[in-house]
């Protein structure tokens, strides 16, 4: 438990509930898949131990998300329309296999890093609401990152999916993520799912077969099924994520009815922090389906980071409102920026012919927005634990 006695100072985005509601928390976490536990955790328990003792965890935590991002702006530089892996456009050229190795290095690092850093933390004595909340609102980030990442693997020509499905693709992940979220703010307990794990290997495993075999080999038709291997790997992204975490997620939270322990007692109040992440789905999806510019062909990926980027600063709030356990937020403030947007292109002749420019505006401002109040809630903790966020040395308010 991190317990200490602080003088309550309410910061811009922290209220003082939530700050004497971290001072009071406590990890409570359960793993049940036989991937992490009989393979994963065995080499981290190893990997960590070549960490210096002086590097603080959340450096770990950090620089695999930054490594997460290369690859992302990496493929953009080289797919910026998820075309160069598709024979259907010969005139955008080949991913350079380089990439691919590079692609496939970076996210097991990544990966190895998110697993190792909490391990480091216990090492050095150094656990506390600061690292989980790094750990886990990067992690909501990346999501985002990671299956876009996988969509350069098999572009959006033959034998795959266009932009729209991919879409689809990313909110049933995007769901994945929040419903153990959801889980934890009513039951306090984090389930972690399976489809995490797997996520990681199926990356891994797809950059590699791209550099070896190039985009190619995933280019084939399902004999018997006959369907493509797009189609395959589609059906697989989704039963593997939403099909495997909302069962799960269900039972649990009728498990803590049944128990009686769920934090929150009206169907209302446990329901509160999907609200934003519907309406979001909502407004994005029509925007989506009813382009004036048909946007998800012309520019998908600046779509696809808008959408991520809004998605992850709904998450950040609700697991700052679960590990202070304080209620969540009904509304999100970024989804106004999104209703404005929308409007201008969808009530608006002249800016619905502008709707890319619209559209990165409307992104640039958020990612912006985000990294701000990102910052400003690890300063605010900083400031009132007294600690720096990179160093373990102690800081005072003096």
């Amino acid at each position: 438990m991190f317990k200490m006695s602080l003088k309550m100072t309410e910061g811009r985005y922290l209220k003082k509930e939530q700050l004497s509601g971290f001072e009071h928390y406590k990890y409570n976490s359960v793993d049940t898949s036989p991937l992490s536990n009989y393979v994963m955790h065995p080499f981290w328990n190893q990997v960590v131990k070549l960490v210096p003792l002086w590097v603080a965890p959340n450096v770990l935590t950090f620089v695999g998300f930054l490594l997460t991002v290369f690859n992302a702006l990496l493929l953009a530089f080289y797919d910026y329309l998820f075309r160069a892996s598709s024979d259907d456009y010969p005139e955008f050229a080949p991913i350079p296999s380089w990439v691919w190795i590079v692609c496939a290095i970076n996210q097991f690092l990544a990966y190895t890093l998110d697993g190792i850093d909490g391990k480091h933390a216990r090492r050095t004595n150094s656990t506390g609401p600061l690292g989980e909340l790094m750990d886990h609102g990067i992690d909501s980030w990346s999501s985002l990152f990671m299956p876009m990442c996988l969509y350069s693997v098999f572009g959006c020509g033959e034998y795959s999916c266009k932009p729209l499905r991919v879409f689809f693709i990313l909110w049933n992940i995007h769901i994945c993520f929040v419903l153990s979220h959801w889980e934890k703010y009513n039951t306090g307990i984090l389930y972690l799912p399976w489809s995490y794990d797997i996520s990681q290997f199926v990356l891994v495993v797809a950059y590699l077969i791209a550099y070896f075999k190039s985009y190619k080999f995933w280019k084939f038709m399902v004999p018997v099924l006959n369907v493509t291997s797009g189609q395959v790997v589609e059906v697989f992204l989704h039963v593997c994520s939403l099909g495997m975490s909302l069962p799960v997620s269900l039972y649990n939270i009728y498990k803590g009815y049944k128990s009686n322990i769920l934090k929150h007692k009206t169907f209302y109040e446990s329901m509160v922090p999907l609200f934003p992440v519907i309406i979001l789905f909502i407004i994005t999806s029509l925007w989506a389906i009813f382009s004036p510019s048909d946007i998800m062909n012309t520019d998908p990926r600046i779509f696809f980071w808008m959408v991520g980027t809004v998605f992850s600063n709904i998450c950040c709030r609700l697991i700052i409102s679960q590990m202070s356990m304080t209620r969540c937020e009904v509304f999100n403030s970024m989804l106004y920026p999104v209703g404005l947007a929308m409007a201008l292109v969808f009530g608006v002749p002249l800016f619905g012919q502008k709707e890319n420019l619209v559209l990165w505006t409307l992104t640039v401002f958020c990612v912006v927005a985000h990294i701000y109040y990102a910052v400003s809630v690890v300063q605010e903790m900083c400031q009132h634990f007294e600690i720096s966020c990179f160093s373990l040395k102690k800081t005072s308010k003096d």
